[in-house]
């Protein structure tokens, strides 16, 4: 499967044909969809580019929202796992999420219809993501990506000095932003970081979330287009939700969790025939009302704020 999809991604690329693509963390249901045909599962708004049909009902009631996350004694026992994994030195940085039990007065359709995010996608009757995370972008032969790491509650006075200060969020930044610039030497010459740990604030239901990222770019070869699927899948799973070093990290995380991610963490975007975007499945919402959270790990992360930061991310851009 993973081979039958990344080689129609590339006859379709050397075709200018334009498509969809999702891609689960795992990388054992890929999906792709040509955009010459009508796509009845998969919705999506990838930055404005979108088959989502608005209906004239808005979303006029108070939102509900109330969060059951796992145990504090549940997520410790997976924080000292993945702590005592990076004092061994086998991660620098692990992205730990969890799962966290909503109840809501909305439907999927519900915030497909009305959320306020950059990319939104969901596949009917499994999930709904809202994220805020460019994955990679591709314009004009040039290859972009903006690994988000770092949250803060952005009503707290001070929020962006804070943060930006902190010697914690510094390293897994830098350490994010090397393993990103890394993976994109791979596929491009000439990379640069040419916007570092920028501060940005999203609107929530229950408020402003203040977030960290970076842009970093570099050059594709003339023939980009003839081997765009094999582009996606060799920049796989994103950085800021796996960790480094991505094998060994994988496998520390594949651990702790005890369970497939599925499409959470995953990634998608759309190709018109000769640009793309695209972006990290994140603020993920599945159709049995689980919300899926998460954080990165490092040697000086503290556990209480951990765990209130994966709480923190449960949330919906409806208001």
């Amino acid at each position: 499967m993973l081979m039958s999809i990344q080689k129609q991604l590339n006859q379709w690329g050397s075709e200018n044909h334009p498509f969809v693509f999702l891609i689960d963390f795992e990388c054992l249901k890929p999906m792709c969809w040509s955009l010459k045909e009508p796509i009845n599962n998969f919705e999506y708004n990838f930055n404005g580019f979108t088959n989502i049909v608005k209906s004239k009902k808005e979303f006029d009631e108070a939102v509900h929202l109330i969060k059951t996350p796992i145990s504090f004694d549940c997520y410790q026992k997976k924080f000292n796992y993945v702590k005592t994994e990076i004092e061994l030195g086998n991660s620098f940085l692990v992205n730990l999420t969890s799962s966290t039990k909503i109840e809501t007065n909305l439907s999927l359709d519900d915030i497909v219809q009305n959320a306020h995010s950059k990319y939104i996608c969901h596949l009917k009757d499994e999930f709904v993501s809202f994220s805020p995370e460019t994955f990679i972008q591709i314009n004009n032969g040039k290859i972009k990506s903006f690994p988000m790491k770092g949250t803060i509650d952005a009503n707290i006075p001070n929020a962006k000095e804070l943060i930006l200060a902190n010697p914690k969020e510094i390293a897994e930044h830098a350490t994010i932003v090397d393993l990103i610039r890394n993976d994109l030497s791979m596929v491009s010459d000439n990379v640069r970081v040419s916007n570092y740990r920028y501060y940005e604030e999203i609107q929530t239901q229950e408020g402003l979330i203040g977030q960290v990222s970076s842009k970093i770019e570099g050059t594709l070869p003339s023939d980009y287009n003839e081997k765009i699927g094999d582009i996606i899948f060799a920049l796989l799973p994103a950085g800021s939700i796996s960790g480094a070093p991505k094998n060994k990290t994988k496998q520390i995380i594949n651990k702790a969790e005890n369970a497939e991610r599925g499409y959470y963490t995953g990634v998608a975007g759309y190709f018109d025939g000769a640009n793309l975007d695209s972006c990290v499945l994140i603020r993920y919402l599945q159709a049995d009302n689980t919300y899926r959270s998460g954080g990165g790990i490092t040697s000086q992360s503290d556990l209480f704020k951990e765990y209130q930061e994966m709480i923190n991310k449960v949330y919906v851009p409806v208001f």
